[in-house]
């Protein structure tokens, strides 16, 4: 029961950050809790395929599949909340100023909701189909299917609960700072994630790996509940390679230069606070 207690709760507090950082940088935006609901709805639904189709998703490609699915999915990911801070980053100003306006903003298709909603659906779709895998594995291994079932519930509450104490502390940001924060979190969040999906395209074969860089396990190990937190929130790793690092660094750079220039096409618009309505 323990095990799958805490295997359930690390992967939905992973799921969990991803939609309390979206949920906090929607902040005021028109039918989000629909938009998210929706991500959130789809991607259980695709873990639930994903439940059906475990074994054979595992065994194929000669054995990565499971690799290739996550990486496939974490890549994805990335491209998602990198559009959404771009455009952060060329509209903050306007959401600050007319917060009233995002409504129509979202229902002219001007703000990319979409693209969250898809980003939040396939965050839950990979811890989804890792837990899937796991207890797949618990169960192969023999273990009691109603004490994998009271650990489960024990992790999903668990992983919720914590996420909710989150986003409600980040509600307590001041608006003007808001967009600003959660756009950092995003950037470092994506950035994780490219890593991420390099390790495992590493250990599918398609990437050579290499001897890590550091570790740092000793002092925050990765598999802690701290490691797992500062692993999701920006993107830690206790045995980095140069590849992880390359990724990341590479993300980094790319999506943060990215904000830079929208940003400073923004300010080069006249401030819309001090136009008329």
């Amino acid at each position: 029961m323990f095990s799958s207690a805490i295997i359930v709760f690390r992967e939905v507090l992973e799921a969990a950050l991803v939609i309390t950082i979206v949920l906090a940088a929607t902040q005021g935006v028109l039918k989000r809790h629909l938009w998210i609901g929706g991500g959130v709805a789809a991607g259980v639904a695709g873990a639930v395929v994903v439940a059906s189709i475990a074994e054979g998703i595992a065994m194929s490609f000669e054995g990565i599949g499971q690799e290739l699915f996550n990486a496939a999915v974490l890549f994805s990911a990335v491209a998602m909340l990198a559009w959404h801070n771009l455009w952060m980053s060329r509209h903050a100003r306007t959401l600050v100023a007319h917060l009233k306006r995002v409504g129509s903003s979202v229902s002219s298709g001007e703000l990319p909701m979409y693209f969250l909603s898809t980003a939040v659906g396939l965050a839950v779709l990979r811890e989804g189909s890792e837990i899937v895998l796991f207890m797949h594995g618990f169960a192969a291994g023999g273990s009691n299917g109603v004490s994998m079932l009271t650990g489960g519930l024990l992790g999903l509450a668990g992983g919720c609960a914590l996420g909710a104490l989150i986003y409600f502390g980040l509600l307590r940001i001041p608006t003007t700072q808001l967009f600003r924060i959660t756009g950092w979190l995003i950037l470092f969040l994506a950035a994780g994630m490219a890593a991420s999906a390099a390790g495992y395209l590493m250990q599918a074969g398609v990437i050579s790996g290499s001897r890590p860089l550091w570790n740092t396990s000793d002092v925050v190990s990765q598999h802690s509940f701290a490691g797992q937190v500062l692993h999701v929130l920006v993107g830690y790793q206790d045995r980095p390679t140069a590849v992880h690092l390359s990724f990341y660094l590479a993300t980094l750079v790319l999506i943060g230069l990215g904000m830079h220039l929208t940003k400073q096409k923004d300010l080069a618009e006249p401030d819309p606070s001090t136009m008329k309505n």
